[in-house]
């Protein structure tokens, strides 16, 4: 239900439970990775997904790099040979489960959940490039740099958004009086 007043989403009446919670979060979420490492999950949906997001990359850096290209789920410079190649764990698909799963498990309108989802893939995408972008270059100048930042910098940034998005959407929901 919106309030009129704020636009802000209406929780249903039920009381909040932190175990509730925490039980079907952990439910979900290991149901969404269980299903996320099956065969046909993976060849319909993440690799096609890594792909996408490969291209979506190289097309970003494009723009400050023309000799950027990507094939299958690699960037690469044309004129250097550099490249990365985007695999599990850094397509961002498994933030997006952790952001799922906790939208999903908490107890909000259905609409609500949907809205934030999109809006928190969104979220998460966006940094994801931002990533992509900066050890794309860091690779370029150094590996020692690129692997420290992939390993600890954007693995703990990219949990900290989703994170942060779940909050930020939490905030627009309003407990029924």
């Amino acid at each position: 239900m919106r309030e009129p007043s704020t636009g802000r989403t209406t929780a249903p009446a039920q009381p909040f439970r932190a175990g509730r919670f925490a039980l079907a979060f952990a439910g979900i979420l290991v149901a969404l990775f269980a299903a996320e490492l099956t065969r046909p999950i993976q060849h319909a949906l993440v690799a096609p997904w890594t792909d996408l997001v490969a291209r979506a990359s190289a097309a970003m850096l494009r723009a400050f790099d023309r000799d950027v290209v990507a094939s299958d789920a690699t960037i690469f410079s044309a004129s250097t040979g550099f490249g990365i190649t985007i695999r599990a764990g850094c397509n961002g698909v498994e933030a997006m489960l952790v952001l799922a799963a906790a939208m999903l498990a908490y107890p909000a309108p259905w609409r609500h959940r949907l809205l934030g989802l999109l809006a928190g893939t969104a979220a998460v995408q966006l940094l994801n490039f931002a990533r992509i972008a900066s050890l794309f270059y860091l690779g370029r100048w150094s590996a020692t740099a690129f692997e420290w930042a992939h390993l600890y910098v954007w693995q703990a940034l990219i949990m900290l958004d989703v994170l942060v998005v779940w909050l930020l959407w939490l905030g627009t929901i309003r407990p029924a009086r």
